[in-house]
């Protein structure tokens, strides 16, 4: 029983540390939540969409590891080097920290690929305030930004294949920490517009999220 609450609370700070970097599809869910236009649509499709992801990274890295155990070495290496490269990113961004302008509907600070396209993007969801058109964006942001992948299917795969038997429950506590995130994120802009256009706040998060992942990668390399 500890080892399964374990590996859930595990998946779920690393899939909380790695989804809270803000870039094009947090971005835009906040703008939809500070707006209040189909927040509910877009934080289903959001969470549903990670949901998959990581089912598919830990299901299928894991299968891989077990036909071929060399796997291993080489997963742990990358996945570990990936980590500390994504934390030394974020502590970059704590010494020049820059605030979400939700108003413009960009990131200052993007955590992931395909940020700089944020505003346009969100922009053209905004346009018409149709719910069409905010889902056919939230789409696009999710499933189209490589980010994404690397993220779920890749990284979180090859973090919860280390977990061995207790793959799946790490995955499910990163599926959980996705639906908070997103639930949060999307219901509770109004409330956090104020805190999170500081860049202090952000300042804050991302040195959280670096120690998380350089002390995760050096875990990961050193079990190799």
């Amino acid at each position: 029983m500890n080892s399964a609450l374990t590996a859930t609370a595990a998946g779920f700070g690393t899939g909380l540390s790695l989804i809270v970097a803000i870039g094009a599809q947090n971005a835009f869910v906040l703008r939809q939540g500070v707006r209040r236009d189909a927040v509910l649509a877009v934080v289903a499709i959001c969470a549903l969409s990670d949901a998959a992801l990581i089912t598919l990274g830990v299901g299928g890295v894991g299968a891989v590891v077990v036909a071929w155990p060399s796997v291993l070495t080489a997963v742990g290496l990358i996945g570990g080097l990936f980590l500390i490269g994504y934390g030394c990113l974020a502590a970059r961004r704590v010494l020049k920290p820059s605030a979400l302008t939700l108003e413009a509907g960009s990131a200052g600070s993007a955590g992931s690929a395909g940020s700089a396209g944020v505003s346009g993007a969100v922009g053209v969801a905004g346009a018409g305030g149709s719910r069409r058109r905010a889902v056919l964006t939230c789409l696009a942001m999710t499933w189209l930004n490589p980010h994404v992948y690397l993220d779920t299917v890749f990284l979180l795969g090859s973090i919860a294949a280390d977990r061995g038997p207790w793959r799946w429950t790490f995955g499910l506590g990163a599926v959980i920490a996705s639906l908070v995130w997103f639930a949060a994120l999307g219901f509770g802009a109004r409330l956090l517009s104020p805190l999170l256009a500081r860049p202090s706040a952000w300042r804050v998060l991302d040195a959280l999220i670096a120690a998380t992942m350089i002390v995760l990668g050096a875990t990961l390399i050193a079990g190799v």
